[in-house]
């Protein structure tokens, strides 16, 4: 046999491997999943969730700017809306703005957590279609307002599924707590105080649920189907100042090394040299999933990653976007301070940036790499604010069943999938009490409605808020 023929023949094995293995590369048959769900009345929901919206709960880490009584306002407004909550369940202020509600089960073993966090970010009403805390609902049945996806329609879903529970007599196998903070926008430390508050209590969740993914459609190549992707860790934070100090002066006479070049020209040495692309456990889990209901020509990509990493990471360093940063850290300057007039050389240049940290990377590893980079002794760099990746998910138990199967209820025709979040949330303080801390936002979003998000034009169809009920009404079901 020549030595033609033989590497003839192998590559027609390794292609026919490749081939075969695409084929094979296919979900496997799942029996689908009923879950019956109370019926929720549109109107009623809809007016709940508006009344919330009417109230500015906007935080800012400016406390002379936060306006508190307007958060005593929201936490009357709950036990207004939701008698017997109020009512049944324990109710516990931990924190600058934490309400903890206590739903005694049969057990106090392996209780859930529902989290949510009912501060906004702030809205320039002048960008606005509408209002922005009018929670208007227009005629064709959308409600407008700062906080109808981020994340007061949480709120509502998880108290109205709760509101009902207890009307007809149900009462949960394990208890069942409410978790609302009101500064996560900031980062404030409501969350954290509650997690405190919960380790003297010994509690130990055995489920905690916060917002994160969605239902949504158009976010993996080849897939046409909708994707319910479910948070199971997410990223960690750096946010960092850069800095370049000099004597200053009169711009007629500017020095050898001026601040704002030195530091330009740090940053574009960092632009240039962003973080490898790692493939994570949490993303090869998602690919996994996803790919085997993608088209046959992704299907041959991700059922073959051993050979084609490579050209996957290729891909999402050209696409850019999420599905760049579900495989590296990334590095977005926000950020620039020099002068303040232009005939003035300022004595200090300064940058801002925020990274979104890769599990496996450290906000430590972050820096170290950071200050390699910029190179010039005279760029300092500073962490004004950090935390590391959390730990990812335990998927073995029933925790995650009992979500998953409340997702594939809800939304039989989506397809649920873990995902690697590359935001970040209050969830993350409490991985310290549990191993199943999950990260899903109870609706089906746009490309246009996900948008919205922190910008102008928030807003939700109401029927999607009864949906966000429903949802939570089947996860407590085996809670």
């Amino acid at each position: 046999m020549t030595i033609a023929l033989i590497v003839l023949c192998a590559v027609a094995l390794f292609f026919g491997i490749i081939i075969v293995r695409a084929f094979l590369f296919r979900p496997p048959v799942a029996e689908p999943v009923f879950i019956e769900a109370a019926s929720f009345d549109f109107k009623k929901t809809a007016n709940h969730l508006a009344a919330m919206i009417r109230i500015p709960t906007v935080s800012s880490r400016d406390a002379a700017a936060v306006d508190l009584s307007r958060f005593e306002e929201f936490r009357a407004l709950i036990d207004s809306l939701y008698p017997a909550v109020k009512k049944n369940c324990e109710k516990t202020l931990v924190g600058p703005s934490g309400i903890v509600y206590r739903w005694k089960g049969k057990s106090t073993k392996k209780p859930t957590v529902f989290m949510a966090h009912y501060d906004v970010v702030g809205a320039n009403a002048s960008e606005w279609d509408k209002p922005p805390f009018s929670g208007e609902i227009d005629d064709a049945g959308v409600l407008w307002g700062r906080g109808t996806i981020d994340t007061k329609i949480t709120v509502c879903g998880i108290l109205e599924a709760v509101e009902k529970r207890i009307e007809q007599g149900f009462v949960p196998q394990r208890d069942v707590y409410l978790s609302f903070s009101g500064d996560e926008e900031v980062m404030g430390p409501s969350a954290p105080a509650i997690v405190s508050w919960m380790e003297e209590q010994g509690i130990e969740p055995d489920l905690v649920l916060d917002e994160g993914g969605a239902v949504v459609k158009d976010i993996f190549p080849g897939v046409k189907k909708s994707c319910a992707v479910v948070g199971i860790t997410e990223k960690g934070v750096l946010d960092i100042e850069f800095s370049v100090r000099a004597a200053g002066g009169h711009s007629s006479a500017p020095a050898r090394h001026q601040p704002v070049v030195d530091l330009a020209a740090a940053i574009g040495r960092i632009a240039k040299k962003p973080f490898p692309l790692r493939l994570t456990p949490p993303a090869a889990l998602m690919f996994d999933t996803l790919g085997r209901h993608s088209s046959f020509a992704f299907r041959i990509l991700f059922a073959n990653l051993w050979c084609f990493l490579p050209l996957l990471k290729l891909v999402c360093r050209l696409s850019g976007g999420e599905l760049a940063a579900l495989m590296g850290t990334t590095c977005c300057f926000t950020i620039l301070e020099g002068s303040s007039q232009y005939n003035i050389m300022p004595s200090v240049a300064r940058a801002g940036a925020n990274l979104r940290l890769l599990p496996g990377d450290t906000a430590e590893s972050a820096v170290r790499r950071l200050q390699r980079i910029a190179g010039e002794k005279r760029v300092s760099l500073k962490t004004e604010y950090s935390f590391d990746p959390s730990p990812v998910a335990d998927l073995s138990g029933a925790a995650w069943q009992s979500v998953h199967d409340a997702v594939a209820a809800t939304w039989p025709d989506a397809i649920v999938s873990p995902y690697l979040m590359v935001a970040c949330s209050d969830s993350r303080h409490f991985c310290r009490i549990s191993k199943t801390v999950l990260r899903f936002s109870a609706m089906e979003l746009t490309s246009e409605e996900r948008g919205t998000m922190h910008a102008k034009n928030e807003r939700i169809p109401v029927e999607k808020i009864t949906t966000a009920c429903e949802f939570f009404w089947r996860v407590i079901a085996s809670a």
